[in-house]
This record gives structure tokens, sequence and C-alpha cells, in this order.
């Protein structure tokens, strides 16, 4: 039986990232916390996929140019739509939970819905992609997920966590800030994706790497930044 195989390589690359990411906190979150966004995150990946299809046979029914449909397939259709079902889960279970008492909370709970969300995605990918099973083909593929789509789900995420802890503190902005960060995961992601998917040129990997360190190093300073700032507890009694 390979199917534990298809599992396990499909988690690693957001185990991993999560276990990286959560020493960042110095109050750790409960794991029940954890877990519980993490599965959230994994369900988001399924409506995720039919919303993506249904949106390229729509699109694909338009009388477009082929490089308008393919912009508006992998921004809109890709890129918003994964960003804001991440951004939901979050939204819906942890925002109002009594254990969210930190702005920097926001920030590791986007990244663990993040990696939840990308190890579905992993297995979609894995799964189809070696059958027979095939051990270096599938640890390769799972590789190149861990540094580059996994990774890039979990900072755009972030990025996204960062917005929204600045909005708990300027409150006349909470929502040009919250519309912000997401808009600029969307363009992020989405410029990834374009990248990879349709630019021949040498711009095909140096796009990709450039987003991801520049997000890296932003969401480095950003996790260094949200720590100094109030409590949302501190903040919601004054």
């Amino acid at each position: 039986m390979t199917y534990p195989l298809y599992i396990f390589f499909s988690l690693a690359p957001s185990v991993i990232w999560l276990l990286f990411f959560l020493r960042k906190d110095k109050h750790p979150e409960s794991n029940r916390m954890v877990l519980k966004i993490f599965f959230y995150g994994m369900l988001a990946a399924f409506p995720a996929v039919l919303i993506e299809l249904g949106f390229a046979q729509q699109i694909n029914q338009l009388y477009l140019p082929q490089i308008i449909v393919s912009i508006l397939y992998v921004f809109l259709g890709i890129a918003l739509v994964e960003e804001a079902l991440k951004y939901l889960v979050v939204k819906k279970q942890v925002l109002r939970d009594p254990e969210f008492d930190e702005p920097v909370d926001v920030m590791l709970y986007m990244i663990i819905a993040a990696l939840g969300f990308a190890a579905i995605e992993n297995l979609f990918i894995l799964f189809p992609l070696t059958q027979p099973f095939q051990f270096w083909e599938t640890f390769l593929t799972s590789g190149f997920r861990f540094v580059g789509a996994t990774f890039l789900h979990a900072l755009c995420s972030g990025l996204i966590g960062y917005f929204l802890a600045l909005s708990f503190l300027k409150s006349n902005n909470r929502l040009r800030l919250k519309t912000a960060g997401i808009a600029l995961a969307v363009l992020l992601h989405g410029l990834y994706d374009f990248s990879i998917i349709k630019i021949e040129s040498n711009l095909k990997f140096v796009i990709p790497v450039v987003i991801l360190i520049g997000l890296a190093v932003f969401i480095t300073l950003g996790f260094k930044k949200v720590k100094q700032l109030k409590s949302v507890c501190e903040i919601k009694t004054t």
C-alpha cells in the first residue's frame, strides 16, 4: 500500500514549516487550537478546488484573448479564491475565540490555516502524479513544494495576518488594512503562479524566487513588529 507514503510526502512540507513558525511564538498556542485551525485549513482546500474548476469553465466560455483568460483565472480563480478561504477560516474560527489574546496570534493562525490548505493541495498534486508510486519523483516533487508553493501559502497568509494585526490598533482604517493585506497577498500569489505557468523565459524562476525571498524578509520583520504591539485584551479595554 503506497497511500501512507503519499500522505506522508503531502503532509511533510506543511508540518516542517508549521514547527518552524510555531517557534516564533513566545506564548505557544494550545495544541487543540493549532490542530483545529490546521484541520479547517485542510477542509478549505476542497471548496477551493470546486470553485476553481467552476471558474475555469465559466471564464473559458467568454470570448476573450487567451492571455486575458489566463490572467483572470490565475489572479481571481486561484489566488483570490485561495487567500479568501484561508482568511475565512481564521475569521470564523479564531478571531472570536477566547484563546486569541495577542496580535501575533493572528499571523500564526493565518499561517497554520495556510499550511493545512497546502497539505491537501500537495496531496491533490502528488497522488495522481506518480502511478505506480515512484519514490524519487514523489520525494523531489514534495521537496519543490516545500520550498515553493507550501512556503508561498504560509507567507501570503502571514502577510494577511500582519495587516490584520495592525488593524486591531487602527480602528478607523481597519477595513482598509484588511483589504490591503488580502489584495497584496492575492497579487503576489497570482504573480508567482502566473510566472510559473505562463512565462517561458528565465523570469519563470526569477520572479518566484524574488517573491519568496521578499515575503520571507517581510514576514520575519513583521513578526518582530507585531510582537511589540499591545495585546488584543488591552486593545479591547481602551
